[in-house]
């Protein structure tokens, strides 16, 4: 049978998939500030992630209903690490992180660190050869996480072992996860589908022994973690990111997400009153700049 899908021209391709990514950006801020947020309520981090997988799972039931939670012809493996390094377990990882780190300082060891993880990933297991504006890019994001951690040690600031540890973990099985899904054959809603459906099996299997808070919030706070884990963080941005991956590749759709470290500094300073020291401001800057050099925009064509 003939192919009668509509096929987009390259540029247009790559166009949509670089709008999806800043997207992402701009959701995943808001993310990580409702996420800082919540640390001062009673929900637990099961909460928030029965509320950002259960409700996409919900709502994309058509795709994992048709393709079932073991699709024909998919490799397992891949589908094992989409779910590991983007569902529940990335989520308690980045919810122990989070509650030891301020919003701007998340920023930079969370999604500033996934881009560069992701090519460290795709160099080392996959053999990409990056040019010099991207290995460029990848120690500028190194920097802007040094620059960080220098300003809290000569300061004594509040950051733990737990804020340069976890997040960063967190970060590398975002990069595991983006790998994973560029192989996995199964398309972004697919892929959405699949990782809700899986990690709210996995809520709902711990959920007896840890119990839940969520009948027990103000219903402000509650539609707001609706809105932000749910719909944004669990739905759209995973649409989005899939999309994202599809169109421009993993390593340069990641670099995409290191804008947000400044998004969500000046996110926390805004909503949650958090301080903004002149070396965040530094890191997340730095960042970004790295973010620019690793998506390759500025490499010089052949």
């Amino acid at each position: 049978m003939a192919d009668t899908s509509v096929q987009l021209k390259p540029e247009l391709s790559a166009g949509l998939g670089a709008a999806s990514a800043l997207s992402v950006v701009l959701i995943w801020a808001a993310w990580l500030v409702s996420t800082r947020h919540s640390v001062g309520t009673s929900l637990t981090a099961l909460d928030l992630s029965l509320l950002r997988y259960g409700i996409p799972a919900i709502l994309l039931a058509p795709y994992w209903l048709r393709t079932g939670l073991w699709p024909k012809g998919t490799p397992k493996l891949p589908l094992i690490f989409m779910v590991l390094g983007s569902g529940a377990p990335f989520f308690q990882v980045v919810g122990f992180g989070m509650k030891a780190t301020p919003a701007s300082a998340a920023g930079v060891l969370l999604p500033g660190v996934m881009p560069l993880m992701t090519a460290i990933i795709g160099i080392v297991l996959l053999g990409e050869r990056p040019d010099r504006m991207r290995i460029l890019g990848m120690v500028a994001i190194f920097a802007g996480g040094a620059t960080l951690l220098i300003h809290n040690l000569s300061t004594g600031g509040d950051l733990t072992w737990v804020s340069y540890v976890i997040l960063p973990l967190g970060a590398t099985l975002w990069a595991i996860y983006t790998h994973a899904f560029r192989r996995s054959g199964l398309s972004a809603f697919e892929g959405g589908a699949l990782i809700c459906v899986w990690s709210t099996l996995l809520n709902l299997a711990f959920l007896p022994f840890i119990g839940s808070h969520l009948l027990e919030v103000p219903g402000a706070e509650l539609g707001l973690q609706v809105l932000t884990q749910g719909i944004l963080s669990g739905l759209v941005a995973t649409l989005l990111y899939g999309a994202a991956v599809r169109s421009l590749g993993g390593t340069k759709a990641a670099a995409y997400t290191a804008v947000t470290p400044a998004a969500a500094a000046f996110g926390g300073a805004i909503f949650l009153g958090e301080s903004l020291a002149v070396a965040t401001i530094a890191a997340a800057l730095i960042t970004g700049v790295g973010v620019l050099l690793s998506t390759g925009l500025l490499s010089r064509r052949s």
